[in-house]
């Protein structure tokens, strides 16, 4: 039936935090009207938990709230709450959930529903929320995915800034990733204004070159991702060589390998650009590589990076 609730977590009695309280999900509620909802204004991060030996472990939670507090400031949001506090908050919303492996959401948006563009003056609400999350591609985050290059650039920081993690960003993003889907394949890879490589959807994206890595810096007007600054310190640790710099569309074709990665995909292997096979076809040793170590780290077997996780207790 029209309006009808189609919630996919409605059943699973989620308890969500909203401007300092915690609450069941079904009693989150926003008029349909809010600012952010009709005009995208909202600002959010993604962040995961992992389980581990020693319970559930959230990764690189501060650093994910200090790029949520730089993107308030970008679009002139002033935070309700300090970094301290949100990162407070989340571990409680993940600890009143029982929730070992999952996906936080931290939003915030604008609750006016007021009419009108302007948010001068206009209060904002912090949500957040822990969901159950698998993996983001399916078998395809193993077994690789196949990735149209899109006929839709990618947004520049003269249209709208990107470095900021912004709701109305990724309309950009549907558009391109509808486009690709339609076509048959299975996510898609936006190139910049000036057509040099940029990212995936909702992802950084990196290619192998004789041993290296390659990933576009930020002059493609990039998201600087939490998890493509893993990827590099990993690689660094193991004596893979890195380099950020402009990335030509063809690179794609002739890499050996290619995959994407952010806090949802983790690490994707990309087996096919625009139906040319990368490499063999097949996720290559590198990619396989890095994301052993990130899985290691992720789930508390890396002692070298073990501050970068968060015990819930």
């Amino acid at each position: 039936m029209p309006g009808k609730n189609r919630s996919v977590y409605h059943d699973l009695k989620l308890k969500v935090w909203l401007d300092g309280k915690i609450i069941r999900y079904a009693d989150a509620n926003v008029p349909i009207l809010t600012h952010s909802l009709q005009y995208g204004s909202g600002i959010f991060e993604g962040i995961r938990a992992y389980a581990t030996d020693r319970g559930t472990a959230i990764f690189r939670l501060s650093d994910h709230v200090a790029r949520l507090i730089r993107s308030m400031k970008i679009y002139s949001i002033m935070p309700n709450y300090t970094q301290k506090e949100l990162e407070k908050a989340i571990v409680q919303v993940v600890k009143a959930n029982g929730l070992k492996p999952c996906y936080i959401r931290p939003f915030i948006f604008y609750n006016s529903d007021k009419i009108g563009i302007a948010t001068y003056g206009k209060e904002t609400s912090t949500f957040i929320a822990a969901v159950p999350f698998g993996d983001y591609y399916g078998a395809g985050t193993t077994k690789g995915i196949r990735c149209k290059v899109s006929s839709w650039r990618r947004i520049n920081s003269s249209i709208l800034p990107v470095e900021a993690k912004a709701s109305g960003n990724y309309i950009n993003s549907i558009i391109a990733g509808n486009e690709a889907k339609a076509s048959g394949f299975d996510e898609t890879i936006l190139l910049s204004y000036n057509g040099y490589v940029a990212e995936g959807a909702a992802d950084n994206i990196f290619i192998v070159k004789g041993g290296r890595l390659v990933t576009p810096n930020a002059s493609a007007d990039i998201l600087i991702g939490v998890t493509r600054d893993t990827i590099i310190k990993i690689a660094e640790s193991i004596g893979i060589i890195v380099e950020e710099r402009e990335t030509h569309k063809e690179e794609l074709y002739s890499a050996d390998e290619v995959f994407l990665c952010g806090t949802a995909a983790e690490i994707t292997p990309v087996v096919n650009v625009d139906g040319i096979s990368i490499g063999n076809g097949r996720p290559g040793p590198i990619t396989k590589l890095l994301a052993n170590n990130y899985k290691s780290i992720v789930t508390g077997h890396n002692e070298e990076f073990a501050d970068w996780l968060t015990y819930v207790k």
